[in-house]
Parts: structure tokens; C-alpha cells; sequence
């Protein structure tokens, strides 16, 4: 049995949760992700690791109807995993389930709409505006009103599950394989430059709503003895280029997937400063986990469900406060024993709910009911 997972754009970081389904799912069956890809290359975390990918170069409207005929040639497999409820996923998904008769899993990890309806009322108008864009804001509109069409959905957060139902899958990790034990964090303090400085860190595409700015300047209010090293911005970019200027700040472009591991354990602290927006209210950021897993302390931002996450075992402040940001770094560096003790919890936490044993006690039956029907 073959499964084909459908990612919206193979050049986009969402790519990252299309390959956590193949991984989760290559156990039991051949797995595979598909996809257009609107970029130049295949997104550079995903390049060079264990999940196949096939894609069609593809771009806007009318253009993109060409794109179609290979996409659905793509999508050969017993059962179908759109990622994301967009038009270059779910609506190729649509309709690659009447073409071949095959039952379809819709994937929502983020509420897609509140990417565009940040931009405010004229920028949502011009927005709205631009039918040119396959993944534009009508069309993902028209997505959200089809959800209800797939034979079934998994999300990865609870406001996700509120507001479309489903089966909650959050982002996970392989806890075995992530055991901070296998992993020197001399290497990655040494490829930093850290010295003898302590590490905050943040790993990950440095997008806006994930509260960058707000972390440079909190950690830039600690002392020369503790730097902040930017793991996955493009070091070329004007505003990575604007962070890199600072002093205690350090600037790595993107990683391997593979390689994250080898970053986040030369971490003293691990930041994940979400702001308060409506890109940010469905998320689970992945970056939370990938530091649960290998026992690092973390301290986040009271926005999604990343309270739940984190209850008692890392800390949790207000979004956008910089001064409590800052804070709550300065207090777990101070203390030492304590933030171990806090990162243990987490691994603990994350172990129980957020590893690849827990998502896939949800995610077996659910597939297999799904293979099952006539």
C-alpha cells in the first residue's frame, strides 16, 4: 500500500510538515510526497534526508493549469494526505479522489485564512484582488468552505479541533532518534563561535509573527556574556543582515533537517517568542517541539495552545513583553540547575504526548479505517 502526501508548495517551509506525515507513516506503508514547487529548489531543511519527494515546477494562474494534468499523475497512491487545506494540496487532492477513486485525509496544521486577514481590511481587498495566485486569498477561502469533504481530517491544534473537528495530531518527533544524549553540543558551540558565552537560541524561518525582533532585543539586554544564535534565516536578507550587525547576535542560514538536532542541544536556553497575531492563533510551532524533545529549557509566549505544552516544564510569558522575555532568559541562565530540570520535563512531556509513538496510536487506526472502506 502507497501513500501520496500532498504538499502545497515543495519550495515553502510547510514542506517540513509533509515530510513529519511521511516519516510517521513510513513504518507501515511507501510513502511519498508530491507536490508543485513555486520556488527554484526543493526547500533546503528537506533536501538530502529520508523522504522522497517528486514535484512540477509550477506558478501563477492561467500558467498553473498546465501544472495540473502532472500534478494528479503524481498522486498515484492508495490513499491521499492533502497538507494544509490550500488549492495546490487540498483542491488537487479533490481532484485527484474522483479521478482515482481513492480516499482522501485532509491535514490542517495552521489556519490559512489568518495568514491574509492580518494584512488588514485594504490589504485583505488587494489580497482578495490577486486570483492570479493559486494558493491566493479567495481560493483559500473557497478551501476552508470545502473542508467538510474529506473523508477525514487530522489537526494540530486545539483551535484547530474547535473550529474543523478532527483527529488532533500536533507536530512531533522522534524522540528515540532525538536523544540529546547522542548529540556534542561541542560541535555546534564551537561552529557558532560561542566561546565560553552562554547560547539562546532560535531555530527555525524567521517570519515576523514568531517575535525575532522582539528576542534581539531581549537578549541584547543580558550581557556580552550570553549570544543569540539565529539558526535557519537567510543570512543574505536585509533584516537578517539588520540582526547580524548586533553584537551578541549570530546569524546561520538554513540547516538540514537532520542537522537540527546537532544545533539545539549547544543551547543553554531555547526561544520560541510567538507574537499574538492571526498567523499565530491555530499554531503548534514545531521549533517548541524540536527543543521539547531534546531536554532543552524552553521559554515561549502565552499564544495557542503553548500553555498546555508547557505547563510545568518550561516558561511561558506575554506576547510581544520584552522585558519578560527577557527576564525569564535571564532568570534560567542564573539558575542552571533548574532550567536542566525544566528541560528534563519537557522531554518527559514530550515523550508522553508530542513523540512519533504517541501521533501514530492516532494516526494507524485512523489510516486504516480509512484503506478499509469499500
Amino acid at each position: 500500500m502507497k501513500v501520496s502526501v500532498l504538499a502545497f508548495d515543495l519550495a515553502d517551509n510547510a514542506t517540513g510538515r509533509a515530510d513529519l506525515l511521511a516519516r510517521l507513516l513510513a513504518p507501515r506503508w511507501e510513502v511519498e510526497v508530491v507536490g508543485p514547487r513555486f520556488g527554484p529548489e526543493l526547500w533546503k531543511p528537506a533536501q538530502g534526508g529520508d523522504v522522497a519527494h517528486r514535484g512540477i515546477q509550477a506558478g501563477k494562474y492561467p500558467g498553473f493549469l498546465g501544472a495540473v494534468p502532472g500534478l494528479l499523475g503524481l498522486v498515484d497512491g492508495d490513499i491521499i494526505v492533502a497538507s494544509k487545506p490550500r488549492p495546490t494540496s487540498y483542491g488537487v487532492g479533490l481532484l485527484a479522489r474522483a479521478r482515482r477513486r481513492r480516499p482522501l485525509l485532509l491535514d490542517i496544521d495552521d489556519w490559512e485564512l489568518g495568514f491574509f486577514y492580518r494584512a488588514g481590511g485594504w490589504g485583505r481587498v488587494g489580497r482578495a484582488l490577486d486570483l492570479a495566485d493559486p494558493n491566493g486569498l479567495v481560493w483559500t477561502w473557497l478551501m476552508e468552505r470545502l473542508v467538510g469533504r474529506a473523508d477525514a481530517r487530522i489537526v494540530a491544534s486545539r483551535f484547530l479541533e474547535a473550529r474543523f473537528g478532527g483527529v488532533l495530531v500536533t507536530h512531533v518527533r522522534d524522540t528515540e532518534a532525538w536523544d540529546p544524549a547522542r548529540y556534542d553540543p561541542a560541535w555546534a558551540r564551537s561552529a557558532l563561535g560561542a566561546r565560553d558565552r552562554r547560547v539562546v537560541m532560535f531555530l527555525g524561518t524567521p517570519r515576523a509573527y514568531k517575535g525575532v525582533d522582539d528576542l534581539v532585543e531581549a537578549v541584547g539586554r543580558l550581557g556580552t556574556d550570553v549570544m543569540l544564535a539565529l539558526v535557519g534565516a537567510e543570512p543574505g536578507g536585509a533584516v537578517a543582515r539588520r540582526w547580524a550587525e548586533r553584537p551578541h547576535v549570530r546569524v546561520v542560514g538554513p540547516v538540514p533537517f537532520q542537522d537540527v538536532p546537532r544545533y539545539l542541544v549547544a543551547a543553554d536556553i531555547v526561544a520560541v517568542p510567538q507574537r499574538a497575531t492571526t498567523d499565530t492563533l491555530a499554531q503548534v510551532p514545531a521549533k517548541l517541539v524540536d527543543a521539547m524533545a531534546l531536554a532543552r529549557p524552553v521559554v515561549s509566549t502565552s499564544v495557542s495552545m503553548i500553555p498546555e505544552m508547557l505547563a510545568g516544564c518550561g516558561r511561558v510569558v506575554a506576547p510581544g513583553d520584552v522585558a519578560a522575555l527577557a527576564e525569564a532568559i535571564r532568570d534560567l541562565l542564573a539558575h542552571p540547575e533548574a532550567a536542566e530540570a525544566l528541560g528534563a520535563a519537557a522531554r518527559r512531556r514530550c515523550e508522553e504526548r508530542y513523540s512519533f509513538r504517541a501521533a501514530r496510536a492516532a494516526l494507524f487506526p485512523l489510516i486504516e479505517r480509512l484503506l478499509a472502506r469499500p
